[in-house]
């Protein structure tokens, strides 16, 4: 998924309220930029940090800046708008470049289903309807290891129990993470900060739900599907 506009470095003065933000340009300016993300952003939102920033000329949305990435300057970068993975998997799922999930002809974004839920993605015509719910990885406290959540996911758990239900029907349930960050090799869940997280995974795993890790590539013009990731479980090994 390509940037809609040519992104614009800056460095983070501050990020508060959770969707706002106030950065420095490269020529002084100091501007507030929106910040789609209702994480707590864990590592990422330093003062001084470089950041990426889309400019929009959408005369409805009141701030002109989006924020979309963080760059480390290592050369690599961490996506930070949570928006990203369902428009880049989209892509991807309708060009049959999902391993795993390439056989369906029909792939229908957030369907209704459950309790008042919607999935991210309806996946039908390749067997029994397979459900996929997405989630944005970005936190990252040990070299190449992300983690989720980055706080507490009253929704997650929601997620988890709405999946469960659908491998009960008869269905397949996939709970799918995008890791938005290039510096990572796998991934595990942050049980210090959401056991009961954590608990739920391990019970939707034991019936049926499939967990897929993916990686991305990240650049200032876009964010695309990577290669898929090992996932480390809680008791340290390593699946696929």
């Amino acid at each position: 998924m390509r940037f809609q506009t040519d992104l614009i470095p800056a460095r983070l003065i501050r990020r508060y309220k959770r969707f706002l933000a106030d950065a420095q340009l490269e020529d002084g300016r100091e501007i507030t930029t929106h910040c789609a993300n209702p994480g707590s952003m864990m590592g990422l939102a330093e003062e001084g940090v470089k950041i990426w920033l889309e400019l929009n000329d959408d005369p409805k949305k009141k701030l002109k800046y989006g924020w979309r990435l963080v760059d480390h300057e290592n050369g690599h970068f961490t996506g930070v708008d949570t928006s990203v993975p369902n428009r880049t998997l989209r892509a991807a799922l309708e060009a049959r470049e999902i391993a795993g999930l390439g056989d369906y002809d029909v792939v229908r974004p957030e369907v209704k289903y459950g309790k008042n839920s919607r999935i991210d993605f309806l996946l039908k015509g390749g067997g029994p309807d397979t459900y996929v719910e997405v989630k944005s990885v970005t936190l990252c406290r040990e070299p190449g290891l992300a983690e989720f959540p980055d706080s507490v996911t009253k929704r997650g758990l929601k997620h988890l129990a709405e999946l469960s239900t659908m491998v009960a029907e008869g269905h397949r349930a996939v709970m799918l993470y995008l890791v938005q960050r290039t510096d990572c090799s796998e991934m595990t869940l942050a049980g210090d900060i959401d056991p009961a997280y954590t608990q739920a995974f391990a019970d939707a795993r034991d019936v049926g739900v499939e967990v897929m890790c993916l990686g991305t590539k990240i650049t200032p013009m876009g964010v695309w599907v990577g290669e898929p990731l090992g996932f480390r479980n809680t008791a340290g090994s390593l699946s696929q």
